[in-house]
């Protein structure tokens, strides 16, 4: 048997089941599509389920994919066994309604015997134990003797996902050999050891299961099958495990490479480069797909893989960072599959790059607050850290227990673990409720799932602004949880109107949908807005303003024109504004989001730093250069392959069809794009930014205006420069300059202010020292000071502690009805038994505060000033009783 490569299975499976007349599709990305029961794509059935529902129509009825899958339920023992993995590419191939169970079995045997070339007498099917059908087929059309055919319960052959469809599995088994087996009497197909693998799974979707056990035929009976990519190769190869398949151990070895060590030689060693090699794996593919590091959701997820390599890094003692030369060899490995790894190749570094500084001083910070925790065990006499403190570093610091464990473990501390445990379950449950109450898809059932699958709009918006179509589906108030499919909508009623031909544009990249009329001799709709439903379907969403309209009348449907040639020209100046960022700040620029209305535009977009005034002015400039130049905007449909060619931008992580649309203005922007634009640049008249910012990490925004907007803008900074100048008493071309002065004027009664200050507190100084008195050994001062705020208290208190030598000092204020509190301890006190935290924790309660800290330092807060004098007072007997 020859020894395929990954990169030619890939290309044998789909090749040979395009032969069986499917269509091959690319991978999906990583981020589900319209999908919230899923964070990221964990099957290769997952971004086709709207196909296997019947929600949507599919392309063609026969599909073959290899999709790209992460999946981090066991992402505890990755590393720690050759096994787990959190990313894989899953081969399959799909019929919605079309072949079945004979096909199926067929295929998958013929391709994985005569194609592949695996060894047929070490092949071993299972089958569900009620599925006779299937045994059958086995038996007597491939030819597999009866014990050589495994029937196996629902727990193993059944696949389905609460209520829904679903059906019985037939799976394949490859015998590696008895060295990978257990030694145990009666090892076989099913043993829970190494020797007998699953290559591949054929689902036969033939139920549908109401969620209370009961299950009847479905009338479109669908295959979803799925084999994983590694494995075959695992076995095509014959090696040990998926870390020794080609793509995978050239990436391994440059672990070991950067690193110095050698694979196999030490356990601990080896978990680590396990660990390292499957992490950058999922990492460089997340953020191929536009997953940017965050602290919740897939960006959590991403954050978490990045943060325990870069930690596993640490513990081969690679220096520096070395994430983003690993991710080379990933790219290297997996672009011939995957081309846009290469594309986006300088964008994956930089996150890589700048998470990986990130959580270097991460670790930094954590490592701080694990000393004062530290501290804190000591001060109590424990040994043990609470679970909820090493799930705060783990959770919030994105420090993770292993380290924390180690670390304490040094010193002679352990952890609570079961009350980690117990909150990080409590954090999954809340990330379950969040999900819940979902249909198959993952989103609230909404009326518009009544609407016929095989229903469609056709866009007709581009050239005109109205036109006559007929409707084909009504619906009451989506908003409602009882709104129907309805034959009417009467005056005063809100719904939906689903029609044959539209010339609204739906919400769809970032560009809001129009809005206007849609009308008959009878009655008028008004439309507030338009969104895609499932498929190709247009919503117009409004209220009935009069009279009524009837499923299957014809309409005259009519976009409000101001509204959208705003919208446009918003939309235009996104395509000028990215490439300016481009030109400006670098290739790395990619869009991560848009909004385009007929007010404003925002633009979001990946990027290291803040921009500075110099850059975004040139991208201002370079905008507005474009608008002046009155470039043609040009639209054109192509093949996508062809638009590749051509250069265009295409939005990070979209997915695209066969034929896509490309809009060019002049020689300077040419982008995927399937929203409406003017038709020269000069429309957009005008472009302004408004503000540049970070929304997360890595992040940037935009906000901007174009036309007629930019024009009320200054005309109104006009009137707040006239105004402010007004109440300066100067001409608005003096406010500068009177300002200035004003500042020049503030800043010399500061310096006076706080001069005097200072001599009220020198002089306060030397009345305070009066004050000292000795507890059982241990000096006391303790003393209200007049009109000071907590950062001057620790100034004053740093000041009287050095005067004092050792002991403690207490001092209490009021200043703008604020109560401030401050205790402070020497090394000598603390060893006597002096604690500044329960010292401050007690006397807070008698001025109606609260508060605490460490032994050496601690301040409160309160209410009640008149409760001062007993406060201070009270030391002395909260000091005597901690020094007994």
């Amino acid at each position: 048997m020859e020894k395929y490569g990954v990169n030619e299975l890939r290309r044998m499976f789909l090749e040979f089941f395009e032969s069986k007349g499917h269509l091959a599709m690319e991978s999906f990305s990583l981020v589900p599509h319209n999908d919230n029961s899923l964070l990221l794509i964990n099957s290769g059935m997952a971004p086709l389920k709207p196909y296997f529902t019947g929600a949507e129509i599919p392309p063609k009825t026969r599909v073959t994919t290899c999709q790209k899958c992460i999946r981090t339920g066991d992402i505890e023992n990755v590393g720690k066994t050759a096994r787990h993995g959190t990313f894989f590419e899953m081969l399959g191939n799909f019929s919605f309604g079309d072949y079945f169970k004979h096909e199926a079995i067929r295929w998958s045997w013929e391709f994985l015997t005569e194609v592949v070339g695996l060894d047929a007498d070490r092949l071993y099917p299972s089958v569900y134990e009620k599925d006779d059908e299937a045994f059958d087929i086995w038996q007597n059309e491939i030819g597999i003797s009866s014990e050589r055919i495994f029937r196996f319960g629902k727990e193993d052959n059944f696949w389905e996902h609460g209520s829904g469809p679903c059906g019985p599995c037939s799976e394949i088994y490859y015998d590696r050999g008895e060295e990978y087996g257990c030694k145990k009497p009666g090892c076989t197909v099913g043993c829970d050891c190494d020797r007998y693998m699953e290559v591949w799974n054929n689902v036969f979707s033939q139920f549908n299961n109401d969620g209370h056990g009961h299950y009847t035929d479905l009338i479109q009976k669908n295959i979803d099958t799925g084999m994983g990519l590694e494995r075959l190769a695992v076995a095509v190869q014959d090696v040990d495990s998926i870390f020794d398949i080609d793509t995978i151990r050239a990436l391994r070895d440059k672990v070991c490479e950067i690193a110095g060590v050698r694979y196999g030689e030490n356990h601990a060693t080896d978990v680590s480069i396990r660990l390292i090699t499957d992490h950058i794996r999922s990492a460089t593919f997340m953020i191929s797909d536009g997953i940017m590091p965050t602290n919740e959701g897939r960006g959590y997820v991403l954050r978490r893989l990045i943060r325990r390599a870069s930690r596993h890094g640490r513990l081969l003692n690679i220096h520096g960072l070395f994430l983003a030369k690993l991710c080379d060899t990933v790219i290297e490995g997996s672009k011939d599959g995957y081309p846009e790894l290469e594309e986006k190749k300088n964008f994956i570094f930089n996150v890589l790059n700048n998470e990986e500084k990130q959580f270097h001083k991460t670790i930094d910070q954590g490592l701080t607050i694990l000393n004062e925790m530290e501290e804190k065990l000591s001060s109590m006499g424990l040994k043990i850290l609470d679970g909820e403190d090493a799930f705060k570093l783990y959770d919030t610091y994105g420090f993770p227990l292993d380290l924390t464990r180690e670390i304490l473990g040094e010193k002679g501390y352990d952890i609570d673990e079961e009350g980690f445990k117990k909150s990080m379950e409590e954090q999954r449950n809340r990330a379950r409720s969040a999900r819940a109450a979902t249909n198959y898809m993952g989103k609230e059932s909404t009326v518009y799932d009544l609407i016929p699958a095989s229903l469609s709009t056709k866009f007709v918006g581009y050239d005109h602004l109205a036109c006559e179509s007929k409707v084909t589906a009504l619906t009451t108030d989506a908003s409602d949880k009882n709104a129907e499919l309805t034959d009417s909508l009467m005056e005063g009623q809100k719904g939906t109107i689903v029609v044959e031909e539209t010339p609204f544009y739906a919400t769809m990249g970032g560009q809001v949908g129009d809005c206007g009329t849609i009308s008959t001799e009878n009655g008028v709709f008004q439309v507030d807005e338009t969104i895609h439903l499932g498929g190709e379907k247009y919503g117009h969403v409004g209220v009935m303003k009069s009279g009524m309209i009837l499923g299957g009348d014809v309409v005259t449907l009519a976009v409000d024109g101001p509204a959208r040639r705003a919208t446009a020209r918003n939309h235009s100046a996104t395509h000028l504004l990215q490439k300016a960022l481009k030109n400006v700040l670098g290739s790395h620029v990619e869009q991560k989001g848009s909004l385009v209305t007929p007010t404003r535009l925002r633009f979001d977009f990946a990027h290291f730093a803040p921009m500075t005034e110099d850059e975004i002015s040139q991208v201002e400039n370079l905008v507005n250069e474009e608008i002046q130049a009155q470039l043609m905007v040009k639209t054109e449909v192509m093949n996508i392959e062809e638009a590749k060619k051509t250069g265009a931008m295409a939005l990070f992580g979209e997915k695209y069809g066969d034929k896509v649309r490309i809009v060019s203005m002049g020689d300077f922007s040419k982008e995927f794009c399937g929203g409406t634009h003017v038709h020269n640049t000069g429309d957009i008249m005008l472009f302004k930014i408004l503000s540049e910012s970070g929304i997360a990490a890595g992040v940037r925004r935009i906000e901007a205006l174009t036309g007629e907007e930019v024009i009320a803008y200054y005309k109104k900074q006009e009137l707040i420069l006239s105004n402010v100048a007004e109440k300066l008493k100067c001409s608005p071309q003096e406010t500068v300059e009177k300002v200035t002065h004003l500042q020049a004027e503030n800043r010399e009664l500061h310096s006076d202010n706080e001069s005097l200050k200072s001599k009220a507190a020198r002089n306060a100084l030397g009345d305070v020292m009066e004050k000292v008195q000795e507890i059982n050994g241990v000096k006391l001062l303790a003393a209200s000071v007049p009109d000071q705020d907590m950062n001057a208290l620790r100034d004053l208190g740093d000041q009287l502690k050095s005067k004092i030598g050792e002991g403690v000092v207490v001092l209490a204020s009021s200043k703008n009805k604020k109560v401030s509190l401050l205790a402070m301890a020497t090394d000598t006190a603390m060893k006597k038994g002096a604690h500044a935290g329960k010292l401050v924790k007690e006397l807070a309660a008698l001025v109606g505060g609260g508060g605490g800290g460490r032994p050496n330092m601690a301040q409160a807060g309160g209410k009640n000033a008149d409760q001062i004098p007993a406060a201070i007072s009270k030391a002395s007997q909260v000091l005597e009783g901690q020094i007994q």
